[in-house]
C-alpha cells in the first residue's frame, strides 16, 4: 500500500488505538472519580469506584491505598486491612501502604502489629516523621513510655512544624504525670496549629484538674468549644461559664 494512502502498519496501529484508548480513558476516569470521592468524604462511592478500577488495574498502589482508607473511614477495618495486604503482596516495600497498614492495625487495637508496621517503614525510610510519630503513640498505648518519648523526640526533630507531634507527645507527658511538660507541648501545638481544638481541650484539663488555674482552663475550653470540640463545651457548662 506504499504510495497509495496510509501504510497498512500505520492503519492497523490507528485501529488498535481506537479500541484501546477509550477503555484506558474509562479506567482513568474511575481512578480520578474514586480518588476525588474519597477526598470529599464520599466513602461508599469511593469504595465502589475504586473497586471497579482495581478489577482492571489490580497493581495500582494508589487505588488500593485510597480504597483501604475509604473502608477504614466507614469502620470496615477488616476489609480495609485486606485491601492493604493485597497491595503489599505485590509491593511489599511500599511505604505509603505500610503507613496505612499501621493505622488500620492501631484502629483494630493490634498495637504490637502496628508498631511492627511502623518499624518496617522506619527501616525503609529512616527520616519518615509520620512513622516515628505514630509508632510513638502506639508505644504509649502499651505503656512503653521510654520508647514512646524517644520516637516523639525524633518526630519533633524531623517535623518541627507538625502540631500533631507535640499534641501526641503532650498526651504522653500527661500520662506520666509531667504536667508542665505537657502544657509546654500543647502550647507548641497551639502555636503551630491554632485552629485545632484538641490541644486547647487537653491543656485546659491540665489547668483545671492539675494546676489549679481555672481562668486559664475556661479560656482554653472556650476556644476549643468555639472550634467544635463537644467535650470542651460540656466542661464550660459544668463550670457555669459561657
Amino acid at each position: 500500500m506504499k504510495g497509495r494512502g496510509i501504510p497498512l502498519v500505520v492503519f492497523c496501529a490507528v485501529l488498535w488505538l481506537a479500541f484501546l484508548v477509550p477503555g484506558l480513558k474509562a479506567g482513568e476516569d474511575l481512578l480520578e472519580q474514586g480518588l476525588a470521592a474519597q477526598k470529599a468524604g464520599k466513602q461508599e462511592q469511593a469504595v465502589e469506584l475504586l473497586g471497579k478500577y482495581l478489577e482492571q488495574q489490580p497493581d495500582s498502589v494508589e487505588a488500593r491505598r485510597a480504597r483501604a482508607r475509604a473502608l477504614a473511614a466507614l469502620g470496615r477495618n477488616t476489609e480495609a486491612l485486606a485491601q492493604v495486604e493485597l497491595g503489599l503482596a505485590r509491593n511489599p516495600k511500599n511505604v505509603p501502604l505500610l503507613l496505612v497498614r499501621g493505622s488500620i492495625l492501631a484502629e483494630l487495637d493490634r498495637r504490637n502489629d502496628a508498631i511492627a508496621a511502623y518499624s518496617q517503614v522506619i527501616t525503609l525510610d529512616p527520616k519518615n516523621a509520620n512513622a516515628f510519630k505514630e509508632r510513638g503513640e502506639n508505644y504509649a498505648h502499651e505503656n512503653r513510655f521510654q520508647e514512646a518519648m524517644k520516637d516523639f523526640n525524633q518526630a519533633a526533630t524531623l517535623a518541627p512544624k507538625d502540631p500533631w507531634v507535640f499534641n501526641k507527645r503532650g498526651i504522653a507527658w500527661f500520662c506520666q504525670g509531667e504536667y508542665q511538660k505537657a502544657v509546654a507541648d500543647f502550647s507548641t501545638a497551639i502555636r503551630l496549629g491554632p485552629d485545632l481544638p484538641h490541644a486547647y481541650f487537653f491543656r485546659g484539663n491540665i489547668y483545671r484538674h492539675h494546676l489549679g488555674q481555672e481562668k486559664k482552663a475556661v479560656a482554653d475550653y472556650q476556644k476549643a468549644c468555639k472550634l467544635g470540640h463537644p467535650l470542651a463545651c460540656q466542661e464550660l457548662e459544668k463550670l457555669g461559664a459561657k
